[in-house]
């Protein structure tokens, strides 16, 4: 049984795709638009997205389970080179006034800071170059909403999507809908505070995956928290709890060459079915400015619980801990930490805490 089958066990009747020149998906109407080369020649690859507008990705019918999106916009337009944080994906099922999904674009896709990293793994691929492919399965019963909100200053002028999605799946009364959330601590928690990844889940589901972006604010190693999840009763102490941040994406010792000063060891980005480090950066590439130069060192990460999801009935809550490492031991610190949640539970989530405002998104 494959790994889309465990998290929803559907089947289904037909196939259908929503992009730009078939925005309902309608049967037939795909590859109908003209161009200068003729009628059904490519007259429609992409949607503006002007300042401060919302974009309706998809309005669909169902019951159906979405099954891939692919998106590529820029990632800095004249008006500033954050547009990964800027733009806001959300989606909405059967009819729900809260979001079920509510994370920056680029973050959703593990691409944090505002900035491009390649990604090749089981639910997120980012290719060369730009282009963002999601396989996480979403099913729906009566209506599937997603929408792009941009919140960048300037204008986007190509937003190139593509939605494949399944109709007629027969859905029981045990499927469990995606949900993700993003929440960052931005250098303001106090020493021995842990960042919070998710809490307030209620209900019965399984949680499947996080993205970490950590921008370390201190010196030394900054990776040895754990990722701790309270599960149902769980008060003072979780039930899961890893052995340290570096441990949880998958690898090890730093994710360094080598434990030696000479030569400096260098971190090796990597990404695998499940998890991996694919982003490390110290030196600001987005030429917003004549003076970024250096920046404080940024690391994201992945982990993917695909085949070891966390299972919950009640309720959930998952942190992490907030611990460096260096030759006189561990010490508390305090970084820049933002993450994004992946879960799957039954109707009737929580509302989310309010997503912090374009300003306080900003990646240092």
């Amino acid at each position: 049984m494959t790994w889309s089958r465990i998290l929803t066990a559907p089947t289904f009747a037909g196939s259908r795709s929503i992009n730009a020149e078939n925005p309902t998906g309608e049967p037939g109407r795909a590859a109908t638009t003209a161009s200068p080369l003729g009628p059904s020649r490519k007259g429609r690859a992409f949607l503006p997205l002007p300042a401060g507008e919302t974009l309706t990705l998809a309005d669909i019918d169902g019951p159906g389970v979405i099954r891939h999106i692919w998106i590529t916009l820029a990632d800095t337009t004249p008006a500033g080179p954050y547009v990964l944080r800027d733009v806001v994906l959300r989606m909405y099922w059967d009819g729900e006034e809260s979001p079920s999904v509510e994370v920056p674009i680029g973050d959703f896709f593990c691409n944090g800071f505002g900035s491009r990293a390649l990604v090749d793994s089981a639910l997120i691929v980012v290719a060369p170059t730009g282009g963002m492919n999601s396989f996480f399965p979403m099913p729906f019963r009566s209506h599937a909403t997603i929408t792009l909100e941009s919140q960048h200053p300037g204008d986007l002028e190509h937003v190139f999507y593509q939605i494949d999605y399944t109709v007629g799946d027969e859905l029981d009364e045990d499927t469990t809908y995606f949900h993700a959330q993003w929440r960052r601590s931005n250098g303001t928690l106090a020493l021995g505070d842990d960042h919070v990844l998710v809490d307030g889940i209620e209900g019965r589901g399984h949680y499947v995956g996080s993205y970490i972006g950590l921008t370390a604010l201190e010196r030394f190693w900054w990776g040895e928290g754990e990722v701790k999840f309270y599960v149902d009763g769980d008060e003072d102490f979780p039930t899961l709890c890893s052995t340290g941040l570096e441990d949880y994406a998958g690898g090890a010792w730093a994710f360094q060459d080598r434990l030696s000063n000479d030569p400096a060891p260098h971190p090796i980005p990597y990404s695998s079915q499940y998890f991996g480090y694919p982003h490390h950066a110290a030196n600001d590439a987005t030429k917003a400015s004549p003076f970024a130069t250096a920046m404080p060192p940024t690391h994201g990460m992945y982990r993917w619980h695909v085949a070891d999801p966390i299972a919950f009935t009640s309720r959930l809550k998952v942190t992490l801990q907030q611990i460096g490492a260096w030759d006189h031991g561990l010490f508390e610190r305090s970084d820049d930490i933002s993450s994004t949640a992946y879960w799957y539970q039954l109707p009737g989530h929580a509302p989310f805490p309010a997503l912090p405002g374009v300003a306080r998104r900003r990646p240092r």
